[in-house]
C-alpha cells in the first residue's frame, strides 16, 4: 500500500473525512500528496536503525529535501539517542528552509527540550518505541505533560478509535494523528478477528 499512488488516494480520503492535515513518510509520497492539496502537511523520513540511533529524519539534508518537496512541517526524531547531526542543527535546517519543526517525543524531557531549541509542535509520537515495553493504549499522561510547555501538541501513538482521538483532545492535546486505524487495513481486520476469537474463547464452555 505504500505506493505514491495509494498514499494519495488515503490522503484525500482522509481530507474528505474531515481530516485537518496529513503527516506522510518519504518524498515520492509527499510530493504525490502535494500536488493533490494545499491542506498542512507533515513530512517526515524513515531510515532503517537497529543499532538504537534516530530513525525520523535524523539528517538535516534530509529535513531541507522534505521541506522542498513540500512539507509544510517537519517531523524528526526528538529524543536523546546517538544521532547523525545534532539536534540544534537539525531544527535550524529546518526552519532555514521555511518550514515548521515538529519533535517527536518518547518522554516529557524531550519535549522540553525541542521546546527550548524553538520547536513549535510536539507530539507524543515515540511513546514506548525507545525501549521496554510498548503500551497497549496511547500515552495521555505524556500529552497533558507535553501541552505544559505551551507548545502545540499533537498526539499519536496507537490511536485506534474516535473515543481515544477525543480523549487525547481532553488531556491538552491540539490535534491528533492517526495512522495504522485508517492507511493500514489489515491492522484493523486484526483487531476485529482478535477481538472475535477472544469473544469465541470466553464463550466456550
Amino acid at each position: 500500500m505504500d505506493t505514491p499512488a495509494i498514499v494519495a488516494a488515503f490522503a484525500r480520503a482522509a481530507l474528505d473525512g474531515g481530516a485537518a492535515g496529513l503527516r506522510i513518510q518519504g518524498l515520492e509520497n509527499l510530493r504525490a500528496v502535494r500536488a493533490t492539496t494545499d491542506a498542512p502537511v507533515i513530512g517526515l523520513l524513515k531510515t532503517e536503525a537497529d543499532d538504537g540511533t534516530v530513525f525520523i529524519t535524523p539528517r538535516a539534508e534530509q529535513a531541507r529535501a522534505l521541506a522542498g518537496a513540500g512539507a509544510d512541517i517537519v517531523a524528526f526524531d526528538a529524543t536523546d539517542r546517538a544521532r547523525p547531526d545534532p539536534l540544534k542543527a537539525l531544527v535550524a535546517a529546518i526552519h532555514d528552509a521555511g518550514a515548521l519543526a515538529m519533535a517527536d517525543c518518547a518522554t516529557a524531557e524531550d519535549g522540553a527540550r525541542a521546546a527550548a531549541l524553538g520547536c513549535a509542535i510536539l507530539g507524543s509520537t515515540l511513546s514506548g518505541y525507545t525501549g521496554g515495553e510498548v503500551p497497549s493504549g496511547p500515552d495521555l499522561a505524556l500529552v497533558s505533560r507535553l501541552a505544559k510547555t505551551g507548545a502545540f501538541v499533537i498526539a499519536e501513538g496507537r490511536y485506534h478509535a474516535p473515543a481515544d482521538a477525543a480523549t487525547a483532545i481532553r488531556a491538552g492535546a491540539d490535534a491528533v494523528v492517526v495512522g495504522s486505524a485508517i492507511t493500514r487495513p489489515e491492522h484493523v481486520t486484526g483487531w476485529f478477528a482478535r477481538a472475535i476469537a477472544d469473544a469465541r474463547q470466553e464463550g466456550a464452555p
